[in-house]
């Protein structure tokens, strides 16, 4: 071997151990991540591109609010590093699990988001009858009038809180800054994919209001009081519920309610959901000659993954606007 050929297999070998650390630094496996629900799961999604995908929990259509563990959740909480969920007051299925199976991951509750706008629940009249005999209007103009919804399983505010681009955006900046903050070595693609899909939200926003501003004077009737940060934001006009939580069906009294609430308001619409009994809307329909549609808060009818919340968004005001377009 002369001299110059020593030279090369001398300088490849004493440079090869740099450069395997170099190549795994370049393919470091990302954190791994678990999602509670499909709407969060695909913001999470979004900032992960390039880096690696999350895990979801509550696939398909199935509901959080009626949700069972498998044995599935149970493993890919026991090998989470990230845990995303939105909180107590939604996903209670979780609330044992993660203090067990999940108890050596980074549990980030995403209700307690900095800049989120919380509305608490809303009760009396169409949305909630109580024993109390209380009574609040209800409507887009009035979302921060219910007291405190002491008698609702779920706590204080309403959890839907992902129906509102801007508290998607809240919850996007905390989830970027727990991932940068356990993969630093990705941090720039966070940031960058964080930029993006604060665009992505920001047309979003627009496209929905331009959608729903023709039939924001319509009054309609939803399955469960799941919307009011829809409404809120885009002050569509929400006239009550058919039960305020999917866990409790509503009695014959209640549904008469709802009846009587239709024909009261001319309500041009009553909306089912994917996850739950459809009998219940025919039921508060008949003899009246409102609509029947169906909104998904909940994603349960699309595919996991990044394009799923603007899917879902859009989806709800496109409903909105062709239900009620009909019904006039």
């Amino acid at each position: 071997m002369n001299l110059k050929k020593f030279l090369l297999l001398a300088s490849s070998l004493l440079f090869a151990p740099f450069q395997l650390l170099i190549a795994g630094a370049a393919h470091a496996e990302a954190p791994n991540v678990v999602v509670s629900i499909k709407p969060i799961h695909s913001l999470v999604a979004s900032i992960m591109q390039g880096v690696g995908k999350p895990s979801l929990i509550v696939e398909g259509a199935a509901s959080p609010h009626t949700y069972s563990m498998k044995p599935s959740n149970a493993s890919a909480l026991e090998q989470a590093n990230i845990v995303f969920w939105v909180g107590h007051g939604l996903e209670a299925f979780l609330e044992k699990p993660l203090e067990t199976l999940g108890s050596d991951a980074k549990i980030v509750e995403l209700d307690d988001a900095p800049g989120l706008e919380k509305l608490k629940f809303r009760e009396g009249g169409a949305f909630e009858a109580h024993d109390d005999g209380d009574e609040h209007a209800h409507g887009a103009e009035d979302a921060h009038s219910g007291e405190e919804a002491h008698h609702h399983d779920e706590g204080e505010y309403d959890m839907h809180l992902w129906l509102d681009p801007a508290n998607a955006r809240a919850m996007a900046a905390e989830i970027e800054k727990t991932l940068a903050e356990a993969d630093s070595g990705n941090a720039a693609t966070y940031k960058a994919n964080l930029e993006a899909l604060n665009g992505r939200l920001d047309k979003l926003d627009k496209t929905i209001e331009e959608t729903v501003t023709p039939i924001k004077d319509k009054p309609f009737i939803v399955f469960h009081d799941a919307y009011q940060y829809f409404e809120h934001r885009y002050h569509v006009k929400v006239a009550g519920s058919i039960t305020v939580s999917p866990e409790t069906m509503p009695g014959a009294q209640r549904l008469s309610e709802i009846h009587a609430k239709i024909e009261e308001l001319g309500a041009t619409c009553v909306f089912a959901e994917p996850q739950f009994e459809p009998k219940l809307v025919n039921v508060v329909l008949e003899g009246t000659q409102a609509k029947s549609g169906t909104l998904d808060p909940e994603a349960g009818t699309l595919d996991a993954g990044p394009e799923l919340y603007f899917q879902m968004m859009e989806s709800i005001g496109a409903s909105l606007k062709s239900c009620l377009s009909s019904g006039s």
